[in-house]
């Protein structure tokens, strides 16, 4: 009770305080404040999921269904400042009783969240300034959203933008909301499901009862967008778990005749003596190895070509080839796998070989590749991506992972629309043999 208070004492202080500069605004023009609100514009998103989970053997048989969505309301600016607020839900009517697939929306009945709820300022293509709950969208902090609520952030984010296409960012997040979550909590997906109270599931538990809570993130970053260039460098101190550097850039050939080939590459390089995640502190077991202090170094290569065949039937599409390798380093924390707060378990991260349901992050050092397919076809009406991942893991040998995914558009007055089926098979670094996850997506954006 005392945070949802506080919650909801800072939005009401953001928007009195908002409201009083757009009063002064609009009254130094003619119009009224109720004027003001009403060019406020609204957003949001219908929800309808469905997901299945088969096991091979040994494990019971999970699904669940869940119906929900989310609302936003932006308003217009006043001498810079603008606010947004979001509502997000998501309700289970009565499905998940029996063996639920937590991963969708956790055990309760429903889940009601400000998702966003902030302060901005900005000059628009030189500075933005954001302050309270909002979502993010970095490398190894972002929404992870294929549920039915993203995960988003409590703190300070900004962005200055120093020339065309170069942007610098930097942020201060202190908690969290999970994807199950309907409140902020400190805490990440090392904690336990109940940790101070957060419902919080589909992480990678390792932690002992007694840990104290996390103290959040404190990231910098830069990116740089144009002639084909897509390059971005990140620091993150994951306060108590990790610091990490983050590097990944990518070449596209411009070639003018619908087929344009392009080349990229990444980096990942932590260290930590004293996370918490260290085995004298009590921690379990992380991708199979008991270990102390964070020592990670990983890297990736990705190539391909992008094509228009420009027709009725097929249009865009790319071709894919990856590798990813995350170094095996004796007694470090998972014998040197990455430690990622915000991603793991969730398959989010922005390595190139991560599939739908897993990755190297989930499984720890060793090496994979991935390719990959995707193709509209008939007037983009539909979308199709296939994949093949196989990894060679240091702990747990071979394990690999095949994706399908077929997405609906309409057009025409259900123009928002889209109905989705995504499929992926994993063999390999389990203890039932096989996996088959099948998820059933209906969203309409308005």
């Amino acid at each position: 009770m005392l945070k949802k208070n506080r919650v909801a004492v800072a939005l009401f202080a953001a928007l009195s305080g908002f409201a009083a500069v757009a009063h002064a605004d609009s009254s130094s023009s003619g119009n009224t404040l109720a004027d003001f609100f009403m060019h406020s514009k609204v957003d949001g998103q219908i929800r309808s999921y469905y997901f299945d989970r088969f096991f091979g053997k040994n494990a019971t048989n999970l699904s669940a269904f869940s119906l929900g969505g989310y609302i936003n309301v932006h308003t217009p600016s006043a001498a810079g400042f603008s606010a947004d607020v979001g509502f997000y839900t998501a309700n289970s009517l009565g499905a998940n009783r029996v063996n639920p697939d937590v991963t969708l929306m956790g055990k309760a009945d429903s889940i009601n969240a400000l998702g966003q709820a902030y302060l901005q300022y900005a000059i628009p293509d030189v500075v933005m300034i954001r302050a309270g709950n909002q979502e993010v969208n970095t490398p190894f902090v972002n929404g992870s959203d294929s549920r039915m609520i993203p995960a988003t952030f409590q703190g300070i984010f900004a962005q200055v933008t120093p020339y065309c296409g170069w942007n610098i960012y930097g942020m201060r997040m202190f908690r969290w909301k999970s994807r199950t979550s309907g409140d902020y909590y400190r805490d990440n997906l090392y904690y336990n499901t109940g940790f101070d109270g957060d419902p919080i599931y589909g992480g990678a538990a390792d932690l002992p009862a007694g840990t104290p809570a996390s103290n959040g993130i404190l990231a910098f970053g830069t990116s740089y967008k144009r002639y084909g260039i897509n390059a971005q460098a990140w620091y993150y101190n994951f306060y108590n778990f990790t610091n990490m550097f983050y590097g990944d850039a990518s070449y596209t050939l411009k070639t003018g005749m619908g087929l344009d080939p392009f080349l990229g590459g990444q980096v990942v390089r932590e260290w930590d003596a004293n996370s918490r995640l260290n085995g004298v502190y009590g921690a379990g077991k992380v991708d199979g190895f008991q270990g102390n202090g964070v020592n990670s170094t990983a890297w990736g290569i990705k190539g391909g070509v992008k094509y228009n065949l420009d027709n009725a039937i097929f249009g865009k599409g790319a071709l894919t080839a990856a590798y990813n390798e995350i170094e095996y380093h004796p007694g470090a924390i998972g014998g040197g796998a990455i430690v990622s707060p915000y991603t793991v378990g969730y398959a989010t991260d922005p390595l190139y070989t991560t599939s739908m349901i897993r990755g190297l992050v989930e499984m720890g050092p060793g090496h994979g590749f991935k390719i990959g397919l995707s193709q509209h076809f008939l007037n983009n009406s539909f979308l199709f991506q296939t994949a093949y991942a196989q990894y060679h893991l240091q702990a747990a040998g071979y394990a690999n992972d095949i994706y399908g995914d077929l997405t609906y558009f309409p057009k025409g007055f259900l123009k928002g629309l889209s109905i989705r089926d995504r499929v992926e098979v994993a063999h390999g670094d389990l203890s039932t043999g096989y996996f088959i996850y099948n998820r059933v997506m209906l969203t309409y954006a308005f």
